[in-house]
């Protein structure tokens, strides 16, 4: 947002340098980022003086040229060559003293400097205004007027604007700021704390009059929740041309183009009070104006020329022909101020931020108007600012009122009333701060004291400030103006120790986190906004149970994720695309489901592998990764947590084309496998992609708090192996689980190091290689003892598997 410090010097008599003034600002929330210096005319005419032309003669050596002689008021007369046919003696023109810096139409500049012109010596230039930049005419140079005295600066006698404009970072809740009034309002709120007494000095209405009854249009609004409040009124006899040069400057200077005194006159007051206001040509009104909307699929073509289709929920200004005006967002084609228009229906109004909201959004379209009517403006100063309008536009366009001030406001919209405590003010703020000074700070924010007690204050809020509607909303505001610097700071430390438990959440996060990445694991974090379509690649996920933003900043970041994949594969995309195809990505985050019971939140850890194991490298040969490798990944992430006791059981995601879950009794920890080839083609993905969802809020509660100590076994382990015949049918796991129910105490570990499928071999079997590793902590196993375990193993294989030996 830009302010004038011009425009702004009319609310408050203030002397500041800008630094000051910015810097106030700034530590009143309202960040100055930059200050920029303005002038009406590049250069603001530095350097060009009015001179008199006191001799003119032809050159002798050029037919086109002259040679003046020129007294710029020091008594002392330069010579300077002329190409004018119509200067002449006895003139008073502008003269580009040398040194002085001109600028062309494009923004370039060049320097007058002292020369010669065939042979005679010119000390500067007589300009014509193109040169100066007054104007487009290059016929010949500028004639001033006999009367200004010579030596007279340019700029005094063309009056420059000169002017500095505040560049501020608004935030979205400072609405009751957009504006010079309510920069002004804040600015005036800091000088009183500053010890400085200023007057807020707003702009004058009582002279606005009804001069003739002769164009009455009558306003019905259909909409009243959706347009609360609604002012219009008629000038007529207006003539429509430029603005004078006070308005275009005080426009420019903000950055806006000009375009004809009426709508300048709107710009003007919308960013001189915070109103935004429409002008229509009324001869293009027809009967009476009404807000409504209209059916959806109805077609309105907006001052850009750009055919636009209706929404249902689109509040539309009307005639009773048609749409005129889409509110609060953009004008119409038909109904808008041109060169020919002689009258005018001036409108003023308070429209609903969400549903201005919605429907900028939904044409995408940003307007100065649908900024403000969308974070909530003023609804007190509607009919004050229409006032004002018409009153600027008597000025600068001529005509008169020629209807009674119409103002539609059924149901008023109620200030805000809070309780202050004082006791919670001193406690968030952490310093006492004298009673009184809280009441002045209220004060000069416009916040009326009710009542005063010892406990603290009742305080009504207006309703402009939408932003302040709760106690601690207020201690924000009275922390703001006091000044975040003027709060003090013990230099005693205070330091307390903690005792958390072991297991919270981000302590267990920086576990894993540390062990995945010793593994070469990378660490992502995507957006939990995603695409809406993403949920028809898994008939699991469904469209209904999607949660939707109401204000999405696009179509594809309008939903909150249900999963985590399909964010994650966007990632590995995004790398193979420029050549980054190894990877090994872990996420933590959360999915997000609406069910006919509400909304829930589910954390998780997701996992990703694709591409080789390692780097290309002369040691060693590339190998890409596999199943079990992403298997050893998680069982490990398990293991870190001595989560041991579980069950292993085919994946029931249709996200994978081969996976496995891993559940403790009926808890589900974890879904693993290979990701289906027709999701990954969605992504562009031609490599296989390995994919585990752990249910991060289950592996918490499962995790103990305790923690236990094993003693080193002073005993050696003896190892046994087993080369098993099996049935193809047949698995580790339930290989593994036999051991392990036949011998609990002894057995410590079964590894299966082999797999052999292939000739030599009955037709339907596979042959298995494990290993057994037997000890026992309190003394050293004897032969008896392990031929005992091995032939129970044995038999158990033989019995419930039906295997044998090879």
């Amino acid at each position: 947002m830009k302010i004038s410090y011009n425009w702004l010097k009319q609310f408050i008599k203030i002397d500041w340098d800008s630094e000051e003034t910015a810097a106030l600002l700034t530590d009143l929330g309202l960040e100055v980022e930059v200050v920029e210096k303005y002038q009406s005319v590049k250069g603001g005419l530095e350097g060009i003086v009015v001179g008199h032309v006191l001799t003119c003669i032809p050159h002798p050596d050029a037919d086109r040229l002259k040679i003046t002689t020129v007294d710029l008021g020091d008594g002392v007369p330069l010579q300077i060559v002329c190409g004018a046919a119509n200067v002449d003696a006895g003139q008073k023109v502008p003269v580009a003293t040398i040194g002085t810096v001109l600028y062309d139409k494009e923004g370039g500049s060049f320097t007058i400097k002292k020369g010669k012109i065939r042979g005679q010596e010119s000390h500067g230039m007589i300009c014509a205004e193109d040169e100066l930049g007054l104007g487009t005419g290059h016929d010949g140079i500028m004639i001033l007027d006999n009367s200004i005295a010579a030596g007279t600066k340019a700029a005094d006698v063309f009056k420059i604007e000169n002017d500095e404009v505040f560049e501020i970072g608004l935030t979205p809740n400072r609405a009751d700021a957009m504006s010079h009034l309510g920069t002004a309002r804040d600015l005036r709120a800091g000088l009183l704390q500053s010890g400085v007494n200023v007057e807020l000095i707003t702009p004058y209405v009582s002279n606005f009059r009804v001069d003739m009854r002769t164009l009455k249009i009558d306003v019905n609004v259909e909409e009243i929740l959706l347009a609360p409040r609604y002012c219009g009124v008629t000038i007529s006899g207006i003539t429509v041309k430029p603005s004078p040069n006070w308005l275009q400057d005080r426009l420019k200077a903000i950055g806006i183009t000009p375009k004809n005194n009426v709508v300048d006159v709107t710009n003007y007051v919308l960013h001189e009070l915070g109103q935004p206001l429409h002008a229509f040509d009324a001869t293009k009104i027809n009967g009476k104006i009404i807000v409504k909307t209209l059916p959806s699929g109805t077609k309105f073509t907006t001052l850009d020329d750009i055919e636009r289709t209706l929404h249902e929920e689109d509040l539309m200004i009307c005639d009773e022909k048609g749409p005129l005006c889409i509110a609060g967002v953009f004008g119409g084609k038909n109904s808008g101020v041109t060169e020919h228009t002689t009258s005018i229906f001036l409108e003023s109004a308070y429209f609903n931020p969400v549903s201005i909201r919605k429907t900028a959004k939904r044409h995408q379209l940003n307007t100065d108007a649908s900024f403000r009517f969308e974070r909530g403006i003023d609804p007190t100063i509607t009919a004050y600012a229409l006032k004002r309008a018409a009153l600027l536009i008597q000025e600068v366009a001529g005509g008169d009122i020629t209807s009674d001030l119409i103002d539609v406001y059924q149901k008023k919209i109620e200030d805000f009333s809070v309780f202050l405590n004082f006791a919670n003010v001193a406690k968030i703020i952490g310093q006492e701060i004298p009673k009184d000074t809280i009441k002045q700070i209220l004060v000069s924010l416009e916040i009326k004291v009710n009542s005063f007690s010892e406990t603290g204050l009742g305080l009504t809020i207006p309703a402009y400030r939408v932003d302040v509607q709760r106690e601690i909303d207020v201690i924000e505001e009275i922390l703001r103006v006091y000044g975040y610097n003027n709060i003090s700071f013990s230099n005693k430390l205070n330091a307390t120790v903690s005792n958390s438990p072991r297991n919270e959440d981000y302590k267990l996060q920086n576990i894993v986190a540390t062990q995945l990445n010793s593994q070469g694991f990378n660490e992502m974090m995507a957006n939990s906004l995603t695409t809406a379509s993403y949920v028809e690649l898994s008939e699991m996920l469904k469209e209904e149970h999607n949660v939707t933003m109401l204000n999405p900043l696009s179509n594809d970041l309008a939903t909150l994720r249900q999963s985590l994949l399909f964010s994650g594969l966007e990632a590995i995309s995004y790398n193979i695309n420029r050549r980054n195809s190894d990877l090994k990505l872990f996420e933590f985050g959360k999915s997000y489901h609406k069910f006919l019971s509400g909304f829930e939140e589910h954390k998780h850890l997701t996992l990703f592998l694709t591409g080789n194991r390692s780097k290309e490298s002369w040691t060693t040969t590339q190998k890409p990764s596999d199943f079990f490798l992403f298997k050893g990944y998680v069982d490990a992430v398990l293991a870190r947590f001595g989560i041991q006791k579980t069950q292993n059981s085919p994946a029931t995601s249709d996200v994978f084309s081969e996976g496995i879950a891993i559940g403790a009794g009926h808890n589900a920890l974890v879904e693993f496998g290979v990701v289906k080839k027709s999701i990954l083609k969605h992504f562009g993905i031609k490599q296989e992609v390995f994919y585990a969802d752990f249910n991060w809020d289950v592996i918490i509660k499962m995790i103990s708090n305790k923690i236990k100590f094993t003693e080193i076994p002073k005993y050696p382990e003896v190892r046994r192996d087993l080369a098993l015949l099996v049935d193809e049918s047949v698995t580790y796991d339930s290989i593994y689980a036999i051991a392990k129910q036949s011998e609990k105490n002894l057995l410590k570990d079964v590894n299966l190091f082999d797999v052999y499928e292939g000739t030599n071999l009955p037709e339907g079997k596979k042959s298995y290689a494990l290993s057994f590793i037997i000890q026992d902590t309190a003394k050293t196993l004897t032969d008896v003892q392990i031929d005992k375990i091995m032939g129970k193993l044995q038999k158990n294989f033989e019995t419930e598997l039906g295997a044998s030996l090879r």
